[in-house]
């Protein structure tokens, strides 16, 4: 938008500089001109005076400039001249004005005693744009001024524009990342405090509806365990003990998943935790060290030397970490190596891990798909731990083989 209003602002302010500027210009040259003539015609005018007269000489001598008077018996006076067909139209009582090589010749006739004498004054055409060049420099300069100074207050309205707009979108990719807390600060044009105010009220208005949801979920609990503990009693009370400790795994059984269930929804509806990245990851390694050496593989952990908080709670970045080494495990060659390396990112933190297995297919990012190639195995628990946090998951191989996977992690 910046760049959009000062390319407008300076074709705008161009045109109108033109359209004043450029009769300016031709106005200057004209008065210049002029100026040359009328100085022209006050010199031969003050030479017609002496024609007849035996001062003459000295009249034309006392000109500072090139004059010459042609007398009717043909003879000349002052500057060498050509009797050009401008003199002799000049001669016939008409005062003429032509244009000479490098300038301007001014014609003016003069009655005398013995006929008709013309005085003949030169204009050199440096007289004739005397000053012009200069003012046209200085109104160029002043245009380029003015364009440059139309730029810059264009780039600074922008600026109150776009500054808050920019506010905002910060503001949304806050939310968007689960940061519930994130509100914008209305400024700029009403338009866009309008917009602002209207992102914060939809901010507030989804804080509202998780804490109404998390209170659902509580309900939710409450309700559901009660039944439960009912049916338990009842099974507790049968006289078959065989029926009596079937139906009661199968409450167990029903007590998990109700759980299980509930759990998620609060982990959803609860508020964004965080977790220190590089002791869940230093951990999670520690265990399958174990396995490694088992199966000759050499692992190459790099860690940061300073903790780094990532959106992700522990058991979550844990299960994510699992993921990643177990799919290593089961669908690579033992001795296969592996690396993993933890670093920070401009976005939180990025995990890598790399093996040198056969490669990785494409295909195993999507839900439901599986196989025996590479790693990529069940990465969709990974991916959407990733997403959750504000970060992503990408998949690649190596030039010389093996499989990368590479997440980044949003910061808390």
């Amino acid at each position: 938008m910046r760049r959009w209003l000062a390319l407008l602002v300076a074709a705008t302010t161009s045109l109108v500089l033109i359209a004043l500027l450029v009769p300016m210009a031709v106005l200057i040259r004209s008065v210049a001109e002029n100026g040359a003539m009328d100085r022209a015609l006050t010199a031969a005018g003050s030479v017609a005076v002496a024609v007849g007269t035996p001062d003459l000489p000295l009249a034309v001598e006392q000109v500072a400039r090139p004059v010459t008077v042609f007398l009717p018996d043909g003879t000349t006076l002052g500057a060498r001249a050509e009797r050009s067909a401008a003199v002799r139209l000049a001669a016939t009582g008409r005062s003429v004005t032509a244009e000479a090589d490098d300038g301007r010749e001014v014609l003016v006739s003069a009655q005398s005693p013995e006929g008709t004498a013309v005085i003949r004054v030169f204009v050199p055409e440096s007289e004739l744009m005397r000053g012009v060049r200069e003012a046209w420099a200085a109104l160029l300069a002043l245009g380029l001024g003015l364009v440059v100074l139309g730029i810059v207050l264009a780039d600074r309205l922008a600026q109150a524009v776009t500054r808050p707009v920019d506010g905002l979108a910060r503001v949304s990719h806050r939310l968007a990342g689960g940061d519930l807390a994130a509100r914008a600060e209305p400024g700029g044009p009403p338009e866009v405090r309008s917009v602002a105010l209207a992102l914060n009220h939809l901010a507030g208005r989804i804080d509202e509806l998780l804490v109404a949801e998390r209170e659902s979920v509580a309900d939710l609990s409450h309700r559901l365990r009660t039944p439960l503990t009912g049916l338990r009693l009842d099974v507790e009370s049968l006289r078959d003990p065989e029926e009596a400790a079937r139906l009661q795994a199968r409450v167990d059984a029903l007590e998990r998943a109700v759980s299980a269930l509930i759990t998620e929804a609060r982990n959803r509806t609860a508020d964004r935790e965080s977790c220190e990245a590089g002791a869940v990851v230093r951990e999670r390694v520690r265990f399958w060290s174990v396995l490694a050496e088992d199966q000759g593989r050499e692992v190459e952990v790099t860690l940061p030397g300073e903790p780094l908080s990532v959106a992700v709670r522990a058991q979550e970045l844990a299960a994510c970490v699992d993921a990643l080494l177990g799919n290593v495990f089961a669908h690579t060659p033992e001795g296969a190596a592996l690396s993993v390396r933890l670093a920070g990112h401009p976005d939180g933190a990025l995990l890598t891990v790399e093996d040198a297995g056969p490669g990785f297919d494409p295909a195993l990012l999507e839900r439901g798909i599986s196989g025996g190639g590479s790693t990529g195995l069940g990465l969709d628990i990974v991916r959407r731990t990733a997403e959750s946090s504000g970060g992503r998951l990408a998949v690649s191989s190596p030039s010389g083989g093996g499989a990368r996977v590479e997440v980044v992690l949003g910061a808390a």
